[in-house]
């Protein structure tokens, strides 16, 4: 098909597009970036001096997991053969080359982190396996890696010093997979300082490391906290212990790194699913606003030169890369992606409190319309004004879109992140079923052409809501998701399991009633609505043969369903893939809706 017949909706997916670049901290005309101009993702090195671009990675189920080495000289990348997220890291060089395995020694495990040295010859990587649970290796190019941390328990590295002699762990060794505490250890795994907003209580507080300041020599360390009941950012020495509080007097969820002179901090505002960007002065305690356009900054970087780089966009504009300079960063040739619609926002009242909710419809189309609710994924995720391809192409068939930040969901405060403990997956759809009721009730949404969809959790919330309201959905379709909890939680990666055991409260077989209370098993045959499921066969994350329990009780029953399981993990990062999907969950929902929004064309 030619770019002159090929629909918008389509074009949104094919058009190239390209991430926020990573540089090297000593080498910073060398960047890294991802980008599908290949129809799939792909890592490119950018040598900015020159102008030259290349693709570093070429495998057919794409690479987005990689790393640029602070000298410039490697790029690090992932290598998950089946795109189960379990494999090893390779290198090559910047300039091109063969790649090589980048941790020999080391086993096949999932990744728990990964942070490099400026010397070139040193890495902290992170592991985590089923049987050993989480191990942190000193790795030296020439020498047998160093194992300096071993737990049970998830725990990530989060970051090196700048000169290599300091280590920053994120761990939950006290059990709660969704609050870290953190740990500073010297390269032999000797033990610095700790820091733990944990106590074991009813306020279970997290933290994250942001990074240590970038100036040899200097304990600095940037932390997220949540010690006043959402994300912000504080410094904290780890020799004196000493912590300078950062109050920044912002509404919303905060989050910062470092200006790479270690004088400022870069500021990421997020509030009411929209961002921006400030600088913090550390020494005059000054904050500025960093212009830039109404929408979402979903990544941003200071550059050497005190300049901003920026990757935004709107729900109705895509994302481009724009420096504070007033350029457009990297702009790549070929297809230019079509603009979609705005969101408008409502604000509707549920049994927790207010519920944000995200509005896109045909522009001048007048209700009531078919509606997709569509359900994001996380849990701990939040639906914002940027732009998604997936919603814009159901906009184009006619349709309104309904995005939920239903509890449990970020950017409304840690109460309300944390408020879907133990009835999981049963208190976000009070809350989807609160503004179901409203774009009902409002004029928005037609009661008898309403689908149900999602992804990974938003899969499992549309699975549980088609049983446990089974008279509110006309459609489900449920995009990699839970759908016999029991069996996931044995199947899957061992840090899902454990952020499984903080939501539950303990292991199927300690907590039984509440896995079968949030199972969308328990209630499958209660499901009227006919049922689209796509899967990746090897998706670690919600793993097929609980996916196939769930199916062979709809077809024990002939419930109307179909399956589509294709070759990949949790998602895939072939354009082509990802358009077969679009187009064969949009031809299910026009064959059991009335026949009022227009079918996807080949």
């Amino acid at each position: 098909m030619s770019e002159s017949d090929m629909p918008d909706w389509e074009k949104r997916f094919r058009a190239p597009r390209v991430s926020l670049p990573d540089w090297a901290e000593d080498a910073p005309d060398r960047s890294l970036f991802v980008s599908n101009a290949t129809g799939t993702y792909e890592l490119y090195a950018w040598d900015r001096a020159s102008g030259e671009q290349r693709q570093a990675t070429n495998r057919p189920n794409g690479t987005t997991d990689g790393l640029l080495s602070p000298d410039g000289a490697w790029i690090w990348w992932f290598d998950d053969k089946d795109g189960d997220e379990f494999g090893v890291w390779r290198r090559q060089p910047f300039g091109g080359g063969a790649d090589e395995e980048a941790t020999p020694g080391l086993e096949p495990s999932y990744p728990s982190g990964l942070a490099l040295g400026r010397d070139g010859r040193t890495a902290v990587v992170g592991r985590s396996t089923d049987t050993e649970g989480t191990t942190i290796y000193l790795v030296r190019v020439g020498e047998e890696p160093l194992e300096i941390y071993r737990h049970a328990e998830s725990a990530g590295v989060g970051d090196l010093s700048h000169d290599g002699s300091l280590i920053a762990i994120e761990h939950t060794e006290h059990g709660d997979a969704m609050h870290s505490a953190l740990r500073v250890v010297r390269p032999d795994g000797s033990t610095v300082a700790e820091l733990d907003d944990t106590d074991g209580g009813t306020e279970e507080l997290g933290l994250e490391v942001l990074g240590f300041a970038p100036v040899d020599g200097d304990p600095r360390l940037l932390i997220g906290h949540q010690r006043r009941g959402r994300w912000e950012p504080l410094v904290w020495d780890v020799v004196s212990g000493e912590q300078t509080d950062l109050t920044l007097d912002l509404p919303g969820d905060v989050s910062a790194e470092w200006y790479p002179d270690g004088a400022a901090l870069l500021v990421a505002h997020s509030h009411k699913a929209r961002s921006d960007l400030f600088r913090y002065d550390l020494a005059a305690h000054r904050l500025e606003r960093i212009p830039t356009p109404p929408g979402c900054v979903s990544g941003a970087t200071a550059r050497p030169d005190n300049t901003v780089e920026y990757l935004w966009s709107s729900a109705a504009e895509p994302p481009v890369v724009r420096s504070t300079t007033g350029d457009v960063v990297l702009d790549p040739p070929g297809m230019k992606c079509p603009p979609s619609v705005p969101v408008s926002d409502a604000w509707v009242q549920g049994p927790g409190g207010p519920i944000h909710a995200l509005i896109q419809k045909p522009a001048g189309a007048v209700g009531p319309l078919p509606t997709v609710f569509d359900l994001h994924g996380g849990p701990t995720w939040h639906d914002s004004d940027s732009f998604a391809a997936g919603p814009a192409a159901w906009v184009d068939h006619g349709y309104a879109v309904v995005r939920i930040n239903y509890r449990g969901s970020t950017g409304y405060g840690r109460a309300w992140t944390d408020a879907l403990k133990h009835r999981v997956g049963l208190i976000e759809l009070e809350d989807v079923a609160a503004v179901r009721d409203w774009a009902v009730e409002s004029g928005l949404a037609d009661p008898d052409r309403l689908i149900l969809t999602g992804g990974s959790w938003g899969g499992y919330l549309t699975l549980l809501g088609l049983g446990t309201q089974p008279g509110s959905w006309t459609v489900g379709i449920a995009v990699v998701p839970v759908a016999d909890y029991v069996t996931a939680y044995h199947d899957e990666m061992e840090s899902l399991k454990a952020m499984d055991r903080t939501l539950l409260g303990g292991t199927p077989e300690e907590v039984p009633e509440r896995f079968a209370a949030s199972s969308p098993l328990t209630y499958v045959d209660d499901v009227k609505a006919p049922v689209y499921i796509s899967a990746g066969l090897n998706d670690p994350r919600c793993p097929i043969r609980q996916i196939d329990n769930y199916v062979n009780r709809l077809a024990a029953r002939s419930a109307p369903h179909e399956v589509y399981r294709y070759d990949a993990g949790h998602g895939s990062l072939v354009v082509d893939e990802r358009i077969k999907q679009l187009r064969l969950e949009m031809a299910f929902a026009e064959r059991h809706l009335a026949p009022t929004a227009t079918a996807p064309t080949d």
